[in-house]
């Protein structure tokens, strides 16, 4: 027979306590028993989840946690090891995503590293859009078209709809060439004069445009010193 929470005496009861007050009112042990939901015969959830942070000291540490290495802690099975490493990497790909999106951009290989991971794996064109404040932050990203790139299917209304959405003053245009190869084609360099003309009459300036290859980039900016000035 496991313990389940609602078996918990009722103080003890971390939903109940959470609905009453709100999830931060919770102790990391808490909030780990909502997730592995039953303890054993030997130990209530409460208690299991306190034995797991003594074995990994913080909750920090179960950032590096293994199925294996959780399930050597009795009463850890392997569903349970499970839903406790996907629910910790929900919370590494928010963190990861935050701290994307406070990043400022200031220079063309910034853009290069900001993306260059999700590119590496990909065999389709894939083109974004960077929306930045006036200080060049982040405000946003967007994917606005996967397949080859040309005029017919990069909408220029798609890109300065998400700008206004954004309250965005400049915009960087992102794509990938899956071949390696960063020459702009020349459906590459019409897109962008289309994109830089647009954005010059709406006063939202489209200040670059970014290929990457595998292991590295092409920007107009860099190459021309201003965008088709």
């Amino acid at each position: 027979m496991s313990y389940l929470i609602k078996d918990l005496p009722e103080e003890e009861k971390p939903r109940e306590k959470a609905k009453k007050y709100g999830f931060s009112s919770l102790s990391d042990s808490e909030l780990l028993a909502i997730l592995l939901r039953t303890g054993t015969k030997e130990c209530s959830v409460i208690d299991l989840s306190r034995n797991i942070l003594k074995e990994f000291g913080t909750i920090e540490g179960l950032l590096d946690a293994r199925i294996t290495s959780l399930q050597n802690i009795l009463g850890m099975g392997e569903v349970k090891a499970i839903t406790l490493l996907a629910s910790l990497e929900l919370a590494r790909r928010i963190k990861a995503s935050d701290q994307k999106a406070k990043r400022q951009i200031k220079e063309s290989k910034d853009v290069y590293e900001y993306f260059v991971g999700d590119f590496f794996h990909s065999d389709q064109e894939k083109f974004y859009a960077l929306f930045l404040d006036s200080k060049n932050y982040i405000l946003a990203t967007k994917l606005l078209f996967v397949g080859t790139i040309n005029q017919s299917f990069v909408h220029p209304r798609d890109i300065f709809k998400e700008a206004l959405l954004n309250n965005a003053v400049k915009i960087i245009c992102v794509h990938n060439h899956p071949s390696g190869d960063v020459t702009p084609s020349t459906a590459d360099i019409e897109i962008t004069k289309k994109l830089k003309k647009i954005g010059d009459l709406m006063n939202i300036p489209v200040i670059d445009h970014v290929i990457i290859g595998k292991d590295k980039y092409y920007s107009f900016l860099e190459r021309n010193g201003e965008i088709f000035a």
